[in-house]
This record gives structure tokens, C-alpha cells and sequence, in this order.
């Protein structure tokens, strides 16, 4: 059963039916189907349909190809329940459609485009494939207001995570016990799942950027990073907050924090309509140059310290990316752009102006890499651009991040994850 009312999906596949119109193909786009696990015989990882199929349909069920025709509009092929399915899974409920295997005959002579997931014996035009895949991912781009709703359900789950561990932050505990704590919480208020494998970073840990957590004790001069979303009906939150272990943060760590706080200010105020993200990234990188510059860290004019890439010692990442159908909801890059294009020696997972609708990751971080840091390529090339001799002191700060989610609205940026305290 569709998680979406029936005007969501009509108004999406109007907007679906526009970016197709003028191509001559029919469209087909596929859930996909389950992966098996290897040497898992008849074990599959949980179904995940594709983003596309999953947006036009709300539906959950693997194997079923969305079609659209020119002439006819669209026609859904599903894959009827079975009787094996029956016993080992219980009645499971198939969307109203035709039987997935009249498809190839419902093709003949017809041109088709393929978006979505694979199809098995499908023959595609690969160029009209590419062009109205670009096309959907444009139309997916811009939130609507019933995937607003699921994801303002997200974050609240997502809240009550936070506030959990929060509270049973102290020194002694596991980033282990954390984790486990922390998503039990998430899932008591309402959350289906994790958007992504939950990152509980203390101590030097905090500096690896996805940190799975392991037993590691917090130590009382810790910060500790966590980086959790709780997700509902594929939607999911994307937030990070870091902590000191013991309730105040040592000068060094106050000093870094500060920093990363006015980035992420400066982030959010830059999210607005027009403005390039890349730009967005640029503006950061240059309030953590000047930070790191009055610290002493880095020396230089802090416009040349992002430019120059020297900033991403320690800002190693790009500012943000899309989030909402999954925790890497869409992205891309404006047509014309060249692939994974850096921006201040980062590499930018977003290349293209923002429009209203949009939903960002603001996530500056300065991180204390090891491997980074004690790069002797990196060393020589930034040697007069960092004080190296006075790295020690900064290095036990681990990392530091603050994410929050935010909406490019039609005048002031919405913080969407406002309500989970830094």
C-alpha cells in the first residue's frame, strides 16, 4: 500500500510527464529486486526500490516496472504474490496492476527509455535513457509537502535519539552503548530504521569521518561526535552534534567548536535561491580558514588558505549534500559540469545553483587526521601555510561537527533539525 495519497503520486507523475514529453520514447522504471547475499543462499539483503520507482509509486514491493507511453499515459506492472511468498512471508499486499510478465510484449515496436533500476531482456536507447533520468532527478529535486511531513516524523524520532544519549553521555560508556541506546530511542518514537549506519566517534575516533562504534570507553577529556538519522518510509534525518565527555569543553576543543559553529552559520545563511553550492562549500571553508588562522594553525590570507586547498587539511569533506529519499537523496551537477568537481581542495557532492524546495546538509567539521596530517607530500606543500610544530596540542581535539538539515525556501533558509539541541 502506497505511503503517499493518490493527488501526491498524480501531481508527481504530472511533473514526471512533463520533463518526458517530447522524447518519443516510453518509459519504463524499474523497483529493482532484492540482492542476495553472498553465500547466503536463499538469504537477500532488505529491498530497497529504486528512488524513482519508489517516488511515482509509493510503493515498497520489489520487481514491479512503472511504465509511460506517449499515447497511453501510465500502466503499472507488478509482480503477483505468490504462494511461496505466502508461506514464508505472510499475505504480503501487490499494488492494483498489470502481471510484470505481459511487459515484453507490451513493448514491441515501441522505443523505451529505461530510468529506475535494471530490467532483465530490456533493450533501452541509452541516450534518451540518460536525458530523462537527468530530467526525473531535476523533478525529485524540489521536496514536496508530503515528503516534508514524513521528514519532520524523521527528526523528531531523530530528536529523541539525541536527547537519550545526551543524557547517558559520561565518561566510562562505550561509543558501542551509545549507538545501541541512542536508536533504541529513535526507534521508541517512531523511526523504521537507521538512514545510515550510525557514527559514534570518541576521542581520536572522532576524527575518522565514518566511524563505526566499537568498544572504545570515553575518557573524561573526550568530545564525542555522533552522526545519526532515524528514517520512516525511506525518508530519513541526516544530523550530527558533538559533545565533551565530560559536560565542558577544554579550551582547545571550545576553541574548534567555535569555529565549526560560525561555518555552520555562515552555511545556513548562505542557502538560498540562486546561489551556487559550490559557493555555499567556498564561504565555510573560509570562515574555518580565519578561525584556524586567529588560532595560530594555519597563517596566510584565509581566502588563499581555501583556494589554495590548505583548509582542507582539515576540512577534508564538502559542506553538504541533498538529503531525504535516502540519506544521499538525489544531487548531482547543473548540465555541462565536469565530474566531481573540488572546491577548496574538497571534493563537492553538489554542483549546481539552489532552487527553492531544495533539502541540504550543512556539516562543517575541522578534523585532526593522522593520516592527513603526517602526509609528507601535504607537509612540504602547505609548509609555510600551517604551523606544524604547533599541531601538537590541537591534534588530541579528535573532530568536530555540526550537521543540521535545511530548507531553501523562497526567503529565509528553514533548519528543519532546529529542534535537537548543539
Amino acid at each position: 500500500m502506497s505511503v503517499f495519497d493518490q493527488a501526491t503520486i498524480a501531481a508527481r507523475r504530472a511533473k514526471a510527464e512533463r520533463s518526458f514529453a517530447g522524447n518519443g520514447a516510453t518509459v519504463l522504471v524499474g523497483a529493482g529486486n532484492p540482492i542476495v547475499k553472498p553465500g547466503g543462499l536463499d538469504q537477500t539483503y532488505e529491498f530497497q526500490p529504486h528512488p524513482h520507482y519508489y517516488w511515482l509509486t509509493g510503493e515498497r514491493r520489489s520487481g514491479g516496472v512503472l511504465a509511460w507511453d506517449p499515447g497511453a499515459g501510465w500502466t503499472h506492472f507488478v509482480r503477483p504474490v505468490t504462494a511461496e511468498e505466502r508461506l514464508w512471508e505472510g499475505d504480503p499486499e501487490a499494488p492494483a496492476g498489470e502481471d510484470v510478465a505481459k511487459l515484453a510484449d507490451w513493448l514491441k515496436g515501441r522505443k523505451v527509455a529505461a530510468l529506475g533500476s535494471p530490467i532483465k531482456d530490456i533493450a533501452a536507447d541509452e541516450a534518451a535513457s540518460t536525458a530523462l533520468r537527468e530530467s526525473l532527478d531535476a523533478a525529485r529535486r524540489p521536496k514536496d509537502a508530503a515528503e516534508l511531513a514524513i521528514l519532520a516524523r524523521a527528526v523528531t524520532a531523530t530528536a529523541a535519539g539525541y536527547a537519550k544519549a545526551r543524557k547517558l553521555l559520561r565518561p566510562g560508556i562505550t561509543e558501542r552503548e551509545l549507538q545501541i541506546e541512542l536508536e533504541a530511542a529513535m526507534f521508541r518514537a517512531g523511526a523504521e530504521t537507521t538512514g545510515y549506519g550510525t557514527i559514534v566517534g570518541s576521542g581520536p575516533n572522532g576524527a575518522v569521518l565514518h566511524f563505526e562504534p566499537g568498544p572504545r570507553k570515553v575518557a573524561a577529556d573526550d568530545v564525542v561526535l555522533i552522526d545519526a538519522g532515524g528514517a520512516i518510509a525511506g525518508y530519513t534525518a541526516d544530523v550530527t552534534r558533538t559533545f565533551p565527555a565530560s559536560g565542558r569543553f577544554t579550551p582547545e576543543q571550545q576553541a574548534i567548536c567555535d569555529i565549526v559553529a560560525a561555518a555552520h552559520a555562515e552555511g545556513i545563511r548562505r542557502c538560498r535561491p540562486g546561489t551556487e553550492w559550490h559557493d555555499v562549500h567556498r564561504s565555510a571553508a573560509e570562515v574555518i580558514a580565519t578561525g584556524l588562522r586567529d588560532a595560530g594553525i594555519l597563517r596566510g590570507n584565509p581566502a588563499n588558505l581555501a583556494d589554495s586547498g590548505a583548509v582542507a587539511l582539515f576540512l577534508p569533506h564538502g559542506i553538504g549534500h541533498m538529503v531525504g529519499l535516502g540519506v544521499r537523496d538525489v544531487g548531482g551537477r547543473a548540465p555541462g559540469r565536469e565530474v566531481d568537481r573540488f572546491c577548496c581542495g574538497a571534493r563537492v557532492r553538489v554542483d549546481m545553483p539552489l532552487e527553492a524546495g531544495f533539502l541540504m546538509t550543512i556539516e562543517p567539521g575541522i578534523y585532526f587526521v593522522p593520516a592527513i596530517l603526517d602526509n609528507a607530500e601535504k607537509r612540504e606543500k602547505f609548509k609555510d601555510a600551517v604551523d606544524w610544530d604547533g599541531l601538537a596540542r590541537w591534534r588530541k581535539v579528535g573532530g568536530v561537527r555540526i550537521e543540521d538539515n535545511v530548507l531553501v525556501t523562497g526567503s529565509e533558509p528553514r533548519v528543519t533539525t532546529a529542534e535537537i539541541p548543539q
